[in-house]
């Protein structure tokens, strides 16, 4: 397992974060994962074993259930706390109540204090909004979390699936008060959408923030177990009663056909190919990974065992190129005639 430095914090976290959203199964999240604490314990021991010490959960996951699973995981484990970075996020609704939703301060300091309980520890590592929360001003809920960090009880903050110009604002805003900046964000990021190319990694590595990609796997599709011929896995995918992250299907296959060929000449699972190409991806910090099993878990990190080429990775960055979007086609349009003809190599 390798380390990297997340953002300019001096941190290191392992090139594999663990998420934990498959803990619990309450309600709708049931569809994604089952884990009984049993279950939720021996993984996390087989992640900290393997050298994973980045831990990713949120409030919302099974409305609690998996933070709780989560702490009560690392007690039973006998885990060292101060081995883990542990993450958790906020803004999802926990209650019915009108202000337990959101990112006002009423509601992060409520929430930070909630979870704490449930995770059983003195202080979260790591804090991300969980969203946009387009009823709070951003300085206020700068300022919210630049108070968290302060009182103690969280080391650092970051964000969620945020557009661009709304973390750069936040980043802005910190900057100019003094106050604690994003160190790290958070977004969809795989093969069969690649989004976040455009504006988002581009302003991590601008801004010098960590960048985790979730649902590497765009929620399994990218297993192999779908394609073309098998749309539906019977029941063995989260994908056939929770169809998302939103992708295009149909390049997605054009992705998969590829994805599976080259799993075969490398001896591995259509997955680590997916996983491995996340990784290898400049600007990518850590990989969020999850598993229902622990044959899915040791599977997972296998991925970090090999190295994509630079023909295959070149090959799947062609099968999966998204069609650029303006003001995107435009900037390298523009900038044709500009650079150096040694600087467009």
């Amino acid at each position: 397992m390798k380390y990297n430095l997340l953002g300019n914090t001096g941190v290191l976290v392992s090139e594999l974060c663990f998420g934990t959203m498959t803990f619990g199964g309450q309600g709708y999240w049931e569809a994604i994962g089952k884990q009984t604490q049993d279950e939720a314990t021996n993984l996390l021991k087989s992640v900290v074993d393997a050298g994973i010490n980045f831990i990713d959960t949120a409030n919302v996951y099974s409305f609690g259930q998996s933070e709780q699973l989560l702490g009560e995981g690392i007690k039973q484990a006998g885990l060292a706390r101060n081995e883990l970075f542990i993450a958790t996020k906020v803004r999802g609704r926990m209650a019915p109540g009108v202000n337990q939703i959101g990112l006002s301060r009423y509601h992060i300091m409520q929430s930070v204090e909630e979870s704490l309980q449930r995770l059983q520890l003195d202080h979260i590592d790591l804090l991300y909004v969980h969203g946009v929360d387009a009823v709070t001003s951003v300085e206020q809920i700068v300022h919210s979390l630049h108070d968290v960090v302060t009182s103690g009880k969280v080391r650092y903050v970051g964000v969620c699936n945020w557009p661009a110009w709304m973390v750069m604002k936040a980043l802005g805003i910190a900057k100019q008060r003094g106050w604690h900046e994003f160190v790290a964000m958070q977004y969809f990021y795989a093969a069969a959408n690649r989004d976040v190319e455009q504006e988002l990694i581009p302003l991590a590595l601008e801004e010098q923030v960590g960048f985790m990609p979730w649902s590497p796997l765009a929620g399994g599709f990218l297993s192999g177990k779908f394609t073309r011929n098998q749309t539906n896995t019977g029941g063995q995918s989260r994908r056939d009663s929770f169809d998302f992250p939103v992708i295009d299907k149909e390049k997605a296959y054009d992705v998969i056909d590829v994805l599976i060929r080259l799993g075969e000449s490398y001896n591995v699972s259509a997955a680590e190919i997916a996983l491995a190409w996340v990784r290898q991806q400049k600007g990518v910090t850590s990989t969020i990974i999850g598993a229902k099993t622990p044959e899915q878990l040791a599977s997972n990190i296998h991925s970090t065992t090999f190295e994509l080429s630079a023909t295959d990775l070149d090959e799947l960055n062609a099968v999966s190129l998204p069609e650029k979007r303006y003001p995107g086609w435009m900037v390298e349009r523009q900038m044709g005639d500009r650079l150096p003809a040694a600087d467009k190599k």
